[in-house]
């Protein structure tokens, strides 16, 4: 297979093929993601960061073989040195809340030309509850509100915090065997939400998040003193009760809370849409069209959820933006020495016992 040049991108072949262009042509800035799943999210969140003088184009990190992932992203740009023309934007995982303490954490918390989430993944954003009843809208066409999800997820977030607080430590300290992320999502989830009684979903949920944390305890004695650690490391970091949910792994979050709670709702509003117009229809006929009518309008909750960009008034969406608008001003001025990739080791999710970095050794991005 013959490989082209642009194939093989690199700062500085962006960087030399901007100056061969007209000056009043925009400067082209390289984004690479994880998968085609992510183009979306970036592009939308790149958009408005764009200006006259550059442009961002979002791709996948190799044209030739289909790679994806962070792990991929993340080497196919620094194999040939990222900067201000090559970026990488990754979903954080928990990279963000470990702080450097594994490889692939130093790297994203770190490296100015790794751009990452801040919540677990994208789906995370795509759950953010103050936009929740405007993808009802969107999938129902119906925008009474039934359902307060702003409550839901904030009393939700407060049962699984001391949850997440054991699942970071787990991962931080190497001891995700004994605790790891599907376990932290069988004991999270909940299904079948009476959206008149939300309560006794979150009263059952609570149950087993706390019959978890007494096994933990007794399994991990050693957690006594970190554990307290922890939750304040994470308090610094913006992790609070109230928020919880955006720092879990997203497709659990997504999957096994969010959707089917949607889904519940958006039903009930289809169905009273549905009674309205059968109501109001004058004859069969009407009614008929106007049911088929509506039916074709509407869309799937699933759809909808991955559609939308109202979590843009999250706090953590527009900081990602300001940390980008930071890289781009700082063009020019020195860096500090960065950590180094290291391409024969594993950085994978669950090998955090291979690498040797500290933590310490790093400053890290913090929510400002």
């Amino acid at each position: 297979m013959s490989h082209r040049l642009k194939d093989n991108l690199t700062n500085d072949y962006i960087a030399a093929s901007s100056r061969l262009q007209s000056r009043r042509q925009r400067r082209r800035i390289v984004v690479y993601v994880e998968s085609y799943d992510d183009v979306f999210f970036w592009r939308s969140l790149l958009d408005e960061l764009e200006t006259d003088s550059y442009y961002f184009e979002v791709m996948l990190p190799s044209r030739q073989r289909l790679q994806r992932g962070k792990k991929s992203a993340i080497m196919s740009a620094l194999s040939g040195g990222l900067g201000p023309n090559l970026i990488v934007c990754c979903d954080a995982d928990y990279d963000y809340l470990l702080q450097g303490a594994t490889g692939i954490s130093a790297m994203v918390c770190n490296n100015p030309y790794i751009f990452h989430t801040y919540t677990y993944a994208i789906e995370n954003f795509q759950c953010y509850a103050p936009s929740l009843h405007t993808v009802c809208v969107m999938a129902t066409l119906n925008d009474r509100q039934i359902f307060d999800f702003e409550a839901f997820l904030t009393a939700y977030s407060k049962i699984i915090f001391p949850l997440l607080v054991w699942s970071v430590w787990c991962y931080k300290t190497h001891n995700f065997k004994t605790f790891n992320l599907q376990d932290f999502a069988t004991t999270a989830q909940v299904s079948n939400v009476d959206i008149q009684n939300p309560n006794a979903s979150l009263s059952q949920l609570h149950h087993r998040v706390n019959a978890k944390i007494a096994w933990l305890q007794r399994h991990l004695p050693q957690a006594k003193g970190g554990y307290q650690q922890m939750r304040d490391e994470l308090g610094r970091l913006g992790v609070t009760e109230d928020n919880a949910y955006l720092y879990m792994r997203g497709h659990d979050l997504f999957d096994k809370v969010v959707e089917p709670l949607m889904v519940n709702v958006c039903c009930i509003l289809t169905a009273r849409r549905e009674s309205e117009i059968k109501r109001s229809a004058v004859h069969s006929v009407q009614r008929t069209n106007e049911i088929s009518g509506y039916e074709h309008s509407s869309s799937s909750v699933d759809e909808m959820m991955r559609k939308q960009t109202h979590y843009r008034r999250c706090a953590l969406y527009q900081q990602i933006q300001s940390d980008i608008r930071e890289m781009i001003n700082r063009k020019g001025n020195p860096l500090p020495n960065l950590p180094v990739w290291d391409p024969d080791q594993d950085y994978s999710e669950g090998n955090a016992e291979h690498t040797d970095v500290s933590h310490e050794n790093y400053s890290h991005r913090a929510i400002r």
